[in-house]
């Protein structure tokens, strides 16, 4: 069920461009349904927040995105191409300008920080070394981590090892950033510190979708907020918005999150 409020929301950004559309995707696995037709839109230029229940498959729905899962039906629309149409190898070249931070970062556990950051840049990027090790400079001073150059992910903490993989997943400059519960498994301290990171980046003007449980991060962080709920699309509306409504099942995710 969509509240008047997601329609009034969507009548508001109707001049808006948008970045990524999700059209009536459903999804099962075997006899258990995920998705009954979800859909939504994200503009260019904002972040997104996802909530839901566990299993309502807030993390499928963004491994759908990028070819992660797929699908039983529906579309998703990037660039003017529905991406469940493309074959593996058309996708790879898609998963450039879409990035995608996992839970645990992700890194590769036999490469420096400086090697992470550099393989993408190497493998997808058409630059000169000499511009590789700018940017990567740049992004560790943007996360926090001048000077970790040459540790390996081991010989860095949790929260470190997040910041490392959003900057690996963010340096191709991707224009929508998809994050898996980033903030899951670390302290207040740690939470702040990524929040403060994802934050700088949304100043440059980055878009994404933020799926997470970490309600007062999402406050902190999104433009707007959808709410699954049995396997459809239950709200879509502001951050302010989601804060004081008085649907009881929006009041379930928000009731005991500190905001200001």
């Amino acid at each position: 069920m969509q509240t008047s409020a997601n329609n009034q929301n969507s009548d508001q950004s109707s001049e808006r461009k948008i970045a990524l559309e999700l059209i009536d995707l459903k999804k099962s696995f075997g006899e258990k349904v995920i998705h009954r037709g979800v859909s939504l839109k994200l503009f260019e230029g904002e972040m997104m927040g996802l909530f839901g229940g566990s299993g309502t498959g807030k993390s499928v729905l963004i491994r759908s995105i990028i070819g992660l899962d797929r699908p039983d039906s529906g579309k998703v629309i990037f660039e003017g191409r529905d991406l469940l149409t493309l074959t593996e190898h058309q996708l790879y070249d898609v998963r450039t300008r879409i990035g995608f931070v996992f839970q645990n970062g992700a890194l590769f556990d036999s490469l420096t920080v400086e090697e992470n950051l550099a393989y993408p840049l190497r493998e997808h990027g058409k630059i000169s070394e000499a511009e590789i090790q700018k940017r990567i400079e740049a992004m560790l001073e943007l996360i926090d981590m001048k000077g970790s150059n040459d540790l390996l992910p081991n010989e860095l903490s949790g929260g470190m090892q997040k910041r490392a993989g959003l900057a690996r997943a963010t340096i191709l400059q991707p224009k929508v950033i998809l994050f898996d519960e980033p903030t899951a498994g670390l302290d207040p301290v740690n939470t702040r510190r990524l929040t403060a990171n994802i934050n700088k980046l949304k100043e440059r003007g980055i878009t994404g979708i933020f799926v997470t449980h970490d309600i007062p991060a999402a406050f902190e962080i999104c433009d707007r907020i959808t709410i699954l709920n049995e396997g459809k699309v239950h709200v879509v509306d502001t951050v302010e918005a989601i804060k004081h409504s008085q649907d009881p099942f929006v009041q379930s995710f928000v009731q005991g999150a500190y905001y200001s």
